[in-house]
């Protein structure tokens, strides 16, 4: 039988420090009734602490994983990481995280797609499974947003937090796995998402740092509507081409952006809110981190053998659908 590439575990990892909607009220011009009702999100966790990065979130997730699973750091073949906060330029947050959980037999690398991240270093550790080269690769999305976000920024700091989630990929020959995969980009969205200074068109200086270019820069009303249409779009698709109807979807994993975008892409998919995952409440925006930290919220909940539709738009544009079959039940 065909091998696939299954999730055989999950965990992930979000910082202490909360951040609610009552504190930036402290902060902004905002109020926290009006961010509620536009985005969903109540709260987020912001990663405080000296010379803590985007790499130290991931360790920790990997390390509640490997624990879980029982597996020692040199069982790994592969790290690949869904971020665009990488601790440094170079080298890559897969290979800082390779030393820091002492996975001396691995190799990897980022892949920078924003909040489609994870879907996109999901989709490329499946093949180096399909093909029977590696056994055993974790996938890790993960952001620090909260080094990229101003907080003078009304439209966009209410969105953003800082989170990891990480799940070990191995080959299965009894039907469960990733299944299908649909990835688009549409390079002409970056004007509407994006951050403008910190690479090679625009290289630090003190201008840069003084313009406030090396934070996100949003236009929310454009970004909404592609990422209505962009999500709800690829998530159908991927039902048509498996034959899929809503009743056969057992979970949306959606990317946890805007409560009234994963309000659509269910619509349009004809799912009700019981089959939907959602934590932005708790959690806002964690980028790469989303979608796997929804199936560490939910893993209990489970079974193997379920239909599951991941589903994620980023800044870039970027977006993308997986159809999986859930290769466990939780013990």
């Amino acid at each position: 039988m065909k091998i696939r590439a299954a999730i055989t575990g999950v965990h992930g990892y979000v910082p202490d420090y909360v951040l609610s909607n009552k504190v930036l009220e402290t902060m902004v011009d905002t109020n926290s009734e009006w961010i509620e009702s536009r985005t969903g999100i109540q709260e987020r966790r912001i990663l405080k602490g000296k010379g803590l990065g985007n790499s130290d979130m991931g360790v920790a997730a990997i390390k509640g994983l490997l624990k879980k699973k029982n597996i020692s750091p040199e069982e790994i073949d592969m790290i690949i990481v869904g971020t665009v906060t990488g601790d440094l330029v170079f080298p890559s947050t897969s290979n800082i995280i390779c030393d820091k959980i002492g996975a001396k037999n691995a190799w990897g690398y980022d892949i920078a797609a924003a909040c489609s991240g994870f879907l996109f270093a999901l989709t490329t550790a499946t093949q180096f499974i399909e093909t029977g080269r590696y056994k055993k690769i974790i996938v890790v999305g993960s952001d620090k947003m909260s080094s990229i976000v101003d907080y003078t920024d009304r439209a966009t700091c209410i969105i953003f937090g800082d989170g990891a989630g990480a799940v070990l990929l191995e080959p299965d020959t009894e039907g469960s796995g990733i299944i299908d995969s649909i990835l688009r980009v549409d390079g002409s969205g970056r004007k509407f998402l994006f951050q403008p200074g910190g690479g090679s068109v625009l290289p630090p200086t003190m201008r840069t740092v003084a313009n406030r270019d090396h934070f996100i820069y949003q236009e929310g009303q454009a970004v909404f509507k592609f990422a209505v249409k962009g999500m709800a779009d690829v998530s159908e698709e991927i039902m048509k081409r498996n034959n899929l109807k809503g009743e056969d979807v057992a979970w949306l994993v959606p990317h946890q952006a805007n409560k009234r975008i994963i309000d659509a892409t269910a619509h349009r998919m004809k799912i009700g809110s019981e089959k939907v995952m959602l934590n932005i409440h708790r959690y806002g925006n964690t980028t790469s981190g989303t979608i796997p930290l929804c199936l560490w919220d939910y893993e209990k909940q489970l079974h193997k053998g379920d239909n599951i539709i991941l589903s994620a738009f980023g800044g870039g544009f970027t977006w993308g659908a997986i159809y999986l079959k859930w290769a466990y039940d939780t013990k």
